[in-house]
């Protein structure tokens, strides 16, 4: 070893005193720069797995609104159907009620029509029959010329009746 001392020109009380020193230097840093600087390192990590195990969640979160977004769509399409198949069948409804009502007022219609037509028909053949009969007296007068009054139209009834 003293072979190795002179080689190399070790000295022991240089070399101890390095080593305190190293000691010393590496305490320092070991405690004031890797100590803390292996806390941040291992709060780092912690927190990136916090925000990778958050993202997880975030995504199957997403998943789960994606599937209930489809299901609230194909319920709202379905109630949009119904909607649509009931407005339908309440303007066909509509449309057979309005039918029958227009049907109803036609019948109305026509009913008020024979109605006045029947008046009108009656009030002609009272219209008629007077005329007939002012010019049965016109030509019974002609005929007898005479001016026919109550009184004679009474006498020629009770005659022709006899």
């Amino acid at each position: 070893m003293e072979s190795l001392v002179a080689t190399f020109h070790i000295d022991a009380g240089l070399f101890i005193a390095q080593l305190v020193n190293f000691a010393v230097v590496f305490s320092v840093l070991y405690f004031f720069a890797f100590k803390p600087l292996v806390k941040i390192m291992v709060e780092r990590s912690a927190k990136i797995d916090q925000s990778l195990r958050h993202a997880d969640d975030i995504e199957k979160k997403l998943a789960l609104t994606d599937n209930d977004r489809e299901d609230i769509i194909t319920a709202a399409k379905k109630q949009a159907a119904l909607i649509a198949e009931e407005a339908e069948k309440r303007g066909e409804a509509r449309q057979k009620e309005m039918i029958v009502k227009a049907k109803e007022e036609i019948g109305q219609v026509i009913n008020n029509e024979k109605a006045k037509l029947e008046r009108d028909k009656a009030e002609t053949l009272k219209d008629i029959k007077k005329e007939v009969a002012d010019l049965v007296i016109l030509t019974v007068e002609k005929v007898l010329n005479e001016k026919m009054t109550d009184t004679k139209d009474q006498e020629l009834i009770k005659k022709l009746v006899k």
